[in-house]
């Protein structure tokens, strides 16, 4: 039973997945998806969910900061709609404000490459998503 962490941007998806034990995120990879066409990189997100025998989704909710919906976050919710549409699973919705940029800042500090953290922000990003979820289940 894992957990699969996902950051939904327009042009990438960053997948994360729990440990067997849903204590740990660990960064799997990033998914080109083109949200013009309706692109959504289903089949790959259907090839790790047999591999990984995922369960279960969490998806990275970008609220403004005044906690309003924008944009952003009705794609999120248009994403995790898909993902209950074609898996079955439940699907949760995490509050991501900030989880790009405090990546970006721990990939800067790490002293990683402009070009190195462009390719894996959003694997990072979906790393942090699944993370504090699983870290307020297991208070």
């Amino acid at each position: 039973m894992r957990i699969m962490g996902l950051d939904v941007g327009s042009k990438t998806v960053g997948i994360a997945i729990s440990d067997a034990l849903g204590w740990t995120a660990q960064g799997i990879e990033t998914i080109k998806i083109d949200e013009g066409t309706g692109q959504f990189g289903m089949a790959r997100i259907q090839e790790l969910v047999a591999e990984y025998a995922v369960t279960s989704f969490v998806v990275g909710y970008p609220k403004n900061m005044n906690n309003s919906v924008g944009p952003r976050g009705e794609a999120s919710e248009r994403f995790a709609d898909l993902l209950r549409e074609e898996f079955g699973h439940p699907v949760m919705l995490w509050d991501e404000r900030l989880t790009t940029m405090a990546a970006e800042r721990m990939l800067i500090d790490a002293d990683v490459s402009r070009k190195k953290r462009k390719t894996v922000i959003d694997k990072m990003a979906a790393v942090m998503i699944l993370q504090g979820y699983l870290d307020s289940k297991n208070r």
